[in-house]
């Protein structure tokens, strides 16, 4: 017998992509299987590549049902975790897919979520400065969000080196429809989205930003402030974000590409590309890599920093397994794979 992990939420696409990854992993066993609406249902109505699967159904999502678990997976809506992860054993691992505990600022929770503040976990973004330790040494992590795993680890190293000005951050990000989440909306249908590229939550009110700012901060010592456009793209799965940022002055591309370099020499997932080769959204897909490169705008002064990574890989699922491997004292890496899908 492996350890048993339990997931919650397990109909959406993220909760789908985190029990194929579990599947394949030589430590864990699928345990609960939990949903909502589906409860009662076939797990292989909902998911038919998990043929693995076949003859288990999707259980009501009741504390009882998650805490006969060795650890627990919660990839519910925003607002729906902290309610539920209070009602588990306190000595029971828990990594939460969702936001309830990503911020430590009320207010901020308050006026991008709308509902009560639910207070902050370890922060799992691994590859930041001294998060592995934390994560390691935690019991409760809250996975970060897809967007703001790309704009952070695109940044992080510049800002923790000081050689970019922390208050003129911009990033533009295209993501591809799953990133919605698999409730039925009418701007997400295919004839809506295919061929067509749309901006939304434009305007600094994307969910994301005071996550980046808080993580961005909290590396570089120093307040910083990001513009976030968020672009949705007609691909099922994937995020591109263009993040520049005012390199401060004497800075020259040298010292921003050791920088990055530097930063992510070590780490498996997180990967600066030879120059002059660009990051892929399909590159990354299937895997919990992200891609980078970089490239100094002299013309205004401004470093560009370019990342692409899998929004249901390493923006969802496949971080929260390497959270969970962290918590459990397992290879960080199992069952994990830095390479893409293709074609």
């Amino acid at each position: 017998m492996g350890v048993r992990a339990a997931v919650a939420g397990a109909s959406g696409y993220a909760g789908g992509e985190l029990l194929r990854l579990l599947l394949d992993h030589p430590s864990f066993d699928v345990g609960p299987i939990t949903a909502g609406s589906h409860a009662g249902s076939p797990v292989t109505s909902v998911h038919s590549h998990l043929l693995r699967l076949g003859g288990r159904t999707f259980e009501s999502t009741e504390p009882d049902v998650l805490s006969e678990a060795d650890v627990v997976f919660l990839a519910l809506p925003h607002g729906e975790s902290a309610g539920l992860a209070s009602m588990l054993p306190a000595s029971t691992p828990v990594v939460d897919l969702g936001a309830d505990h990503r911020l430590a600022d009320r207010e901020a929770w308050e006026r991008f979520y709308g509902s009560p503040h639910s207070g902050r976990w370890t922060y799992g973004l691994p590859e930041l400065p001294g998060a592995r330790e934390s994560i390691v040494g935690a019991n409760r992590v809250a996975n970060p969000g897809c967007h703001a795993t790309a704009v952070t680890l695109a940044l992080a190293p510049l800002l923790a080196e000081r050689l970019v000005e922390p208050t003129d951050l911009v990033a533009v990000a295209a993501s591809g429809t799953s990133g919605a989440g698999r409730s039925a909306k009418p701007h997400l249908l295919g004839s809506e989205v295919m061929g067509s590229l749309s901006p939304y939550k434009v305007g600094g009110v994307h969910q994301h930003i005071p996550e980046i700012e808080q993580a961005l901060t909290e590396v570089g010592g120093v307040s910083v402030t990001l513009s976030f456009t968020p672009v949705l793209a007609p691909m099922p799965r994937g995020i591109l974000a263009t993040c520049t940022a005012r390199v401060q002055s004497g800075v020259g591309e040298a010292q921003l590409r050791e920088a990055c370099l530097a930063a992510y020499r070590d780490e498996p997932f997180v990967h600066m590309l030879p120059e002059n080769t660009w990051p892929r959204t399909d590159a990354t897909l299937g895997s919990n890599a992200v891609h980078l490169q970089l490239a100094y705008d002299s013309h205004v002064g401004r470093a560009v920093v370019v990342a692409a990574l899998d929004n249901l890989g390493k923006g969802a699922a496949g971080q929260a397994l390497q959270n969970g491997n962290l918590l459990l004292g397992l290879g960080e890496a199992t069952g994990l794979s830095a390479q893409g899908v293709a074609p």
